[in-house]
């Protein structure tokens, strides 16, 4: 159904595909955003988004599109609140840093220093030493089970990616995970994986809070974030969740099975709602697009006042090389997020420096500190929302 566009506003810039290049007036890019976003709900690939686009710390675009509700016919508004997933990973990062900054833990702290029961082996039985920089790199060796086989040991372990399992401690989590033997020699290669949850019950030893208390602590309060956190303050404005579909895309049921590429990503839509649930460290959060924006805002911006901008831009490093190739060729990865190394290479327009990630509920989120932009663009449809043609769609619109 074509509908109408609410809370756009005229956006007066354009950014040039090399950060050398100046950035002139464009009266035409607000269209198509909007065009981006109108193709993506007539085709139903989405159900509903929020986009926000900031340029040097001004918001120059703004708009909540479709329905946080299908069936009820509740539109979606701008202060939804959405289940952030993989979005969780940066602030839980930035808190980690905090913690880094004050001397409370050490990049090359091992992991059994807050966490001795935690002993991972290699296939062959040898116990390495896994570190909070490993950890939070994804250099570890450990991995999700919705990037495995079928048949794979995290499977067979029941291990929690921290999208389902409503009510497992994160306790049995990690003696799930340190049950699966290894898949590298920590610090050797890159694997996306459940190493934030891990660093979550390791930060929650070593300062004796819990995660949630710690991120709001350290990083949701200073910046001001009110629905930022691991529970939902006001379950009115939560939207639904969707998962891509034919001829639309399906209602998540309590316990949802999605097929993603060769493997499949287990979601429990409540879980967001059982306080018997671990604090996922690597994907249990929600909040708001606004509440995404200004963190990462922040971060653009230097850190302040979560941050020294020191370790804002080792954050910002690429940490890991060619190795990892986090969203293809030309992309590293540093503390929170993937790095933009080589952008001919990526074939991408956006500058060298840009760093990006996003959510498998829906959600993806970049920062080009060479042009001074920020865009959040959140849906309630996985996965087009995440790694669809949208999220690409977005970015294009926005570059000229």
């Amino acid at each position: 159904m074509s509908l109408p566009r609410p809370g756009a506003v005229a956006l007066s810039l354009v950014l040039a595909t090399s950060a050398a290049a100046q950035p002139v007036p464009d009266p035409h890019l607000a269209a198509r955003v909007d065009a981006v976003i109108e193709q993506a709900l007539a085709d139903k690939r989405i159900v509903a988004t929020v986009v926000l686009i900031a340029r040097y710390g001004e918001i120059v675009y703004r708009r909540a599109a479709g329905v946080a509700d299908r069936e009820a016919g509740v539109r979606i508004r701008e202060d939804a609140i959405f289940r952030l997933a993989s979005i969780t990973k940066p602030m839980v990062t930035a808190a980690a840093m905090r913690l880094v900054e004050e001397g409370c833990i050490g990049l090359d702290d091992p992991v059994t220093r807050w966490l001795p029961d935690f002993r991972p082996r290699l296939a062959d039985g040898r116990e390495p030493v896994v570190t909070i920089r490993h950890l939070l790199t994804h250099t570890a060796g450990l991995s999700y089970g919705f990037l495995e086989a079928k048949d794979d040991p995290y499977r067979r372990a029941g291990v929690s990616d921290g999208l389902a399992e409503p009510g497992m401690s994160l306790d049995e989590n990690l003696r799930r995970i340190a049950s699966v033997p290894l898949a590298f020699e920590p610090g050797q290669s890159w694997r996306y994986s459940v190493s934030l949850d891990v660093l979550g019950g390791v930060l929650e030893k070593a300062t004796g809070e819990s995660l949630p208390v710690l991120v709001e602590r350290l990083v949701t309060s200073p910046l001001g974030l009110r629905d930022a956190g691991f529970s939902v303050p006001d379950r009115s404005r939560l939207t639904v969740a969707y998962a891509d579909g034919s001829p639309e895309p399906i209602r998540m049921r309590d316990h949802e099975v999605v097929k993603l590429g060769e493997g499949t990503v287990r979601f429990a839509p409540g879980r967001i709602l059982d306080p018997t649930s671990f604090p996922a460290g690597g994907a249990g959060m929600a909040g708001t697009a606004q509440d995404v924006l200004t963190f990462l805002e922040a971060i653009r911006k230097g850190g302040s006042p979560i941050l020294k901008p020191e370790l804002v831009k080792q954050m910002m490093a690429d940490q890991v090389g060619p190795q990892a190739q986090t969203q293809g060729p030309g992309w590293g990865f540093g503390f929170g997020w993937a790095v933009l190394t080589d952008p001919q290479l990526a074939g991408t327009p956006q500058a060298k420096g840009t760093i990006q990630w996003g959510g498998a509920y829906g959600h993806s989120w970049f920062v080009d500190p060479a042009n001074g932009l920020t865009v959040v663009a959140l849906t309630n449809t996985a996965f087009e929302g995440m790694s669809g043609a949208f999220p690409r769609e977005i970015r294009d619109a926005v570059y000229r």
